[in-house]
């Protein structure tokens, strides 16, 4: 197996987790809302976790870990600030705007475990497998918060 393919694929998930902190730090910095800044958080926190598990994987192999953010994550931020700035803080915008970082954060990890699989190794893969959960699960929470409020 090609470790530099591995790193690479490793620093994909590095950087979409950046992508979440960042995105999470800024949404709590957006809302006065108790409860959506301890979710925020939260949400922070789990990619926190991916993060250190992607860079022990990534050490193990003799990589380095990728700094920074993508340029979608960027534009998800800066998104959420101009419409958090337009609409006066409104919480179903701010959730609207999280839910869509959410996916943007699922879809890297399904390409990765679909398409780039081949890359990561057995003991690798569960790993992955159990991080694409946990923000299958933050998302799930978005989403029920956003369909709560549509019905409301």
């Amino acid at each position: 197996m090609d470790k530099s393919n591995t790193i690479e694929t490793l620093n994909r998930l590095v950087v979409i987790n950046n992508d979440r902190i960042e995105g999470y730090e800024t949404a709590s910095l957006k809302t006065d809302e108790l409860d959506l800044k301890n979710l925020f958080t939260e949400f922070a926190q789990t990619s926190y976790q991916c993060k250190r598990e992607l860079l022990e994987m990534i050490k193990t192999l003799g990589g380095n870990m990728a700094e920074g953010t993508k340029t979608t994550g960027k534009f998800f931020r800066a998104w959420m600030s101009v419409k958090a700035a337009l609409t006066d803080r409104d919480r179903k915008v701010i959730l609207e705007s999280c839910e869509y970082g959410e996916e943007k954060a699922l879809e890297t990890y399904k390409e990765v475990l679909r398409d780039e699989s081949d890359f990561l190794t057995p003991e690798q893969e569960p790993i992955i497998e159990a991080q694409y959960s946990l923000l299958k699960n933050d998302y799930d929470r978005i989403r029920s918060i956003n369909v709560t409020l549509l019905e409301a």
